[in-house]
């Protein structure tokens, strides 16, 4: 299982622009739809929101993908 973040964490996570910082603005623990797309996200394993530090850009992904960042 992946770690377990909550709204507020920042983190840090790879995209195809590089590494990317954030901060996590919700966490999801049942399948959502996200920008047409269906989420999927359980207890087990949540999705989380995370709106970037630079762009204010918000991206969803599985906890698997992040890790904790410093600010």
């Amino acid at each position: 299982m992946a770690d377990r973040f909550k709204v507020g964490d920042h983190v840090a996570w790879n995209s195809e622009a590089g590494v990317v910082g954030g901060t996590i603005i919700r966490v999801h623990t049942k399948d959502f739809d996200y920008k047409g797309h269906t989420h999927r996200a359980s207890e087990e394993d949540p999705q989380y929101e995370i709106k970037s530090d630079k762009t204010s850009h918000i991206a969803a992904h599985k906890g698997s993908a992040l890790r904790k960042a410093k600010r």
